[in-house]
């Protein structure tokens, strides 16, 4: 149940960030917020790490032992933040975010399979499945609002 919670958190918190970050886009600029965004997120990370005590040891090693996609991760961040951030006013948040739980969940089973090597039918159906679902309801919701606003201009 504790999950169930930390994910409904993690998803308010996702629309939260969207609609700060594109206020504060709206403001100083898109690439400039995406700077002040990263630059606030070390700057809490820093502060969690102190107040954790946890101790931090990385070997030199350790990161040539790392595939070279493994640092992707921030060039990543950034693309999804300027993206979000772009797309926030265009597009209402329901859709917004709909739309990028669909990439997620896409994404997810391409990396399973492509670079993780696991393709479980069972677990890799379901997922499509219910993807596939939720992007068919997204469409069908898509029509039924494009009806109902040709109606009202056509009035």
């Amino acid at each position: 149940m504790i999950y169930i919670l930390l994910a409904i958190l993690a998803g308010i918190s996702i629309v939260t960030s969207r609609v700060i970050n594109f206020s504060l886009a709206d403001k100083i600029g898109v690439f400039q917020g995406t700077f002040f965004n990263y630059v606030v997120g070390l700057l809490f990370s820093i502060i969690f790490l102190v107040i954790s005590n946890e101790n931090i040891f990385i070997e030199s090693v350790l990161f040539t032992l790392l595939p070279w996609w493994a640092y992707l991760g921030g060039l990543v961040g950034v693309g999804v933040v300027v993206l979000s951030t772009y797309l926030t006013p265009k597009i209402s948040t329901f859709y917004l975010t709909i739309f990028i739980f669909l990439g997620q969940l896409f994404t997810g089973v391409i990396i399973d399979y492509f670079i993780l090597d696991e393709f479980s039918i069972g677990k890799i159906f379901g997922k499509i499945f219910g993807g596939i679902l939720v992007l068919i309801g997204v469409v069908y919701n898509l029509v039924l609002d494009n009806k109902k606003v040709a109606m009202e201009t056509s009035s």
